[in-house]
């Protein structure tokens, strides 16, 4: 099983940017499918991005598509968010998630989390 951490939280003013990193260790990164989840307070994880193994394959929540890119770097077994316009919509504590089928992973079952991190902006 990989193990997942992420960093690159923070509070930022709405409008500015922010990257998560995720980065891994464990099994081989490259053989797992990857995504994004996020957590408001008094509300449901909900997904946030997907992205296969090779990096070729990518999908978005619509409330974040235009704003937010996935992506990964599997030679540093790193998967990252690049979050531009945020909202204040978007303060959540946000999730890494890798798994080896894809519909588990887009789903946000079983496979491997990170403890989360807090994004938090400010109106």
């Amino acid at each position: 099983q990989v193990q997942l951490v992420e960093s690159g939280g923070g509070l930022v003013q709405a409008g500015g940017s922010l990257r998560l990193s995720c980065a891994a260790s464990g099994r081989a990164f490259m053989s797992y499918a990857s995504a994004w989840f996020r957590q408001a307070p008094g509300k449901e994880r909900e997904f946030v991005a997907f992205i296969n193994w090779s990096g070729g394959s990518t999908e978005y929540a619509s409330s974040v598509a235009g704003r937010f890119t996935i992506s990964r770097d599997n030679g540093k077994n790193t998967q990252y968010l690049q979050m531009n316009n945020l909202r204040p919509e978007d303060t959540a504590v946000y999730y890494c998630h890798a798994g080896l089928a894809y519909s588990s992973v887009r789903h946000g079952v079983g496979g491997a989390w990170g403890p989360g991190i807090q994004v938090t902006v400010s109106s």
